[in-house]
């Protein structure tokens, strides 16, 4: 089962992962491995489960994250753009960053001000080349917005559950483009939408899962 890939170092619970066939290219293996979890989780950073990471909000699991990356492998190739919504701790936007490399470019937003300026320091403290060359980026707003500033993207993630198929962040990927968020409110679906090349969206549901919900920075705060 996934979560028994937990490790005792970075390089362990990637193996691990790997060894249960949820993560199989190898770029992203490549991603997951130039990114040690712990410089984005304090507490228990190489554990196959969610951790908490202050104001309402948690990393994922690795396993999801793999699941994540995997999904959208295709749509995070060197030179392209993308986004991650609830990018929380900045985990997942800095290894969607190893994979499109400093030709493209990752944006990272999350609605917790504190969250964001603690992720913007552990990428300058660890990552700087990153930082410096713009490949990624994170910002203050509202997720469920998208960033039009720097739409469109080739791929989108989201790091939390949209109660319904999410409009507005459709609306800025690209033709073609790829999405991976968790959808539902009491019963949830990781839904992977594909949008082709005229602007057609195809969905696939992947899996059934347990994801905080998208909401508003007060009620966020206040759980």
């Amino acid at each position: 089962m996934s979560w028994r890939c937990s490790g005792r170092t970075n390089d362990e619970l990637i193996d691990n992962l790997a060894n249960r066939k949820i993560i199989s290219s190898e770029r992203v293996v490549s991603a997951m491995r130039s990114v040690d979890r712990a410089h984005f989780s304090p507490h228990s950073p190489y554990e196959d489960a969610p951790q908490y990471i202050g104001y309402g909000a948690t990393i994922s699991a690795p396993h999801m994250h793999g699941y994540a990356l995997e999904g959208l492998c295709d749509t995070l190739r060197p030179g392209m753009h993308a986004l991650d919504v609830g990018s929380g701790s900045g985990y997942l936007t800095a290894c969607m960053a190893a994979m499109v490399g400093q030709h493209g470019k990752v944006v990272g937003i999350d609605h917790i001000s504190e969250l964001v300026k603690e992720s913007q320091t552990a990428l300058s403290r660890h990552y700087p080349e990153w930082v410096s060359s713009g490949c990624i980026r994170m910002v203050t707003g509202d997720g469920r917005d998208g960033y039009p500033p720097d739409a469109p993207y080739d791929c989108i993630h989201v790091g939390a559950a949209s109660p319904k198929r999410p409009e507005k962040l459709l609306a800025q990927l690209k033709a073609p483009g790829r999405m991976f968020v968790p959808v539902g409110k009491y019963s949830q679906q990781i839904v992977v939408y594909d949008k082709d090349s005229n602007g057609n969206i195809v969905q696939k549901d992947l899996m059934g899962v347990a994801y905080v919900p998208l909401t508003d920075e007060d009620k966020q705060r206040v759980e």
